[in-house]
Parts: C-alpha cells; sequence; structure tokens
C-alpha cells in the first residue's frame, strides 16, 4: 500500500511556510514558500509549497519569466483557480512597482545599460511589444519615461510626431527609444532599423537627438548605439 501522503499541518511547525516565516523571518522562506502562501493550499495530490514548486519549475525558477504568465497560463496548473491566479499576478505586479517606485534619483544615462536599466521594469515581462521613450535633460538624466504605443506579440507602432511632442512638453534635450521583444530575439527587424533612421533624422531637425534604442527581451538587451546602427 502507498502511504499516506502528509499535508502542511502535519509538517514540523517550522516548515510551514506562514509558521516559518514568523519563526524565522520573510527572508528565511524560498519563492516556493512565499508562493505557497499566496495560494493556501495545493491539490489532492500536491502540498502548496509542492504546487508551487511545480509551478516554478515549469519558468526554470525564474520569477521574470512567472510574471510573464497570464492569468490562463497560471490556471492550468491543477489546484490554481482565478481567484489564486490572481493572487499570484497581483503579488508580482506589486514587486514590480515597489521596484518603480524606489528609484526616486533621477538616472544618468552615460551607457545603454543604463538606459537598460531604466527601462527594464516595464518592459522585461510583458507577453505583447510595447513602445517607451526615456526623455532626457542637458545632463543626460531621466527626466520621464512614456509608454507610446501597446502592440501585439510581433509588432508595436511608434508616432514620431507623438514622442518629439512629448519631448517639447518636457523640455528634453536627448530622447532613448525603447521596445521589447517578447520572443527574446534581440536581433533588429529592418522595421527596427528604418524607424530608428526615421526618429533620428526628425531628432536631428528638432535639436533633440536621438542618442539610442534599446532592444528588451529575456533579461537582456540591443543597443542600437553600441552596434554603431545610429
Amino acid at each position: 500500500m502507498q502511504p499516506e501522503k502528509l499535508n502542511i499541518k502535519s509538517w514540523a511547525e517550522e516548515d510551514r511556510p506562514r509558521e516559518k516565516l514568523l519563526l524565522k523571518g520573510k527572508n528565511a522562506l524560498s519563492d516556493a514558500e512565499l508562493i505557497a502562501i499566496l495560494i493556501g493550499s495545493g491539490n489532492k495530490t500536491e502540498t502548496a509549497v509542492e504546487l508551487s514548486k511545480r509551478i516554478l519549475a515549469s519558468v526554470n525558477n525564474d520569477l521574470n519569466q512567472l510574471a510573464k504568465l497570464n492569468l490562463t497560463d497560471l490556471m492550468q496548473f491543477n489546484g490554481i483557480g482565478e481567484a489564486k491566479a490572481i493572487s499570484i499576478a497581483a503579488a508580482l505586479e506589486l514587486g514590480r512597482r515597489r521596484k518603480e517606485s524606489t528609484e526616486e534619483k533621477k538616472i544618468k544615462i552615460s551607457s545603454s545599460k543604463n538606459a537598460y536599466e531604466a527601462i527594464s521594469d516595464v518592459l522585461s515581462d510583458l507577453p505583447h511589444e510595447e513602445f517607451w521613450v526615456l526623455y532626457l535633460n542637458r545632463k543626460n538624466e531621466v527626466i520621464k519615461r512614456e509608454n507610446i504605443s501597446k502592440g501585439g506579440v510581433t509588432g508595436t507602432v511608434a508616432d514620431g510626431k507623438i514622442i518629439f511632442k512629448n519631448a517639447i512638453n518636457a523640455l528634453a534635450s536627448a530622447v532613448v527609444l525603447c521596445h521589447n521583444h517578447p520572443s527574446g530575439n534581440l536581433n533588429p527587424s529592418q522595421a527596427d532599423i528604418e524607424l530608428t533612421k526615421k526618429m533620428k533624422g526628425i531628432g536631428v531637425l528638432m535639436d533633440t537627438p536621438v542618442i539610442d534604442h534599446i532592444i528588451v527581451g529575456n533579461n537582456n538587451y540591443f543597443s542600437f548605439a553600441d552596434e554603431n546602427l545610429l
């Protein structure tokens, strides 16, 4: 006969996620244990922790990849209904916003890495393409970042009139173009290259130069400036 499966309540108190948090603090918990607290229970064959480990394993234990899953994706796991899926999605979104809200000091763009770090929090986890612009002052500090458009899985549209109207309103001295490739393929498409040339030309006329175009994907980036494509 198969031994009866133990549920979380049968574990030693210090091994239960909630009790472990109370006894040892939140830093002592693994990612799976934190997710287990969010979902509260597992299914007939898995504890909440075991289910959470399986969910994480499906994204190679990468929280950034987990954040890309939509509610339907999460609900494919036995034991994850709509309410639990919403709890996971909400917690990950709070984490993203917390990171964004703590960035009070102006970020200076002196390299492509700085530009990537200034925009990665809003572009890294998206299942669709979005186009953003970083507006910079004379010190190359980010004074504003603006979402220009949202598209599908394979493309989005960037309107030069909107980009440079916003630049005028923000009194920007330079701009950095940014968009994501949900596929993770960082190579620019021909459309990306043509768009960059067009925006560079408008920037010259407006005395608001385009100093880089960053493509974000899979926790990495491609820089037009680094590759001498500007």
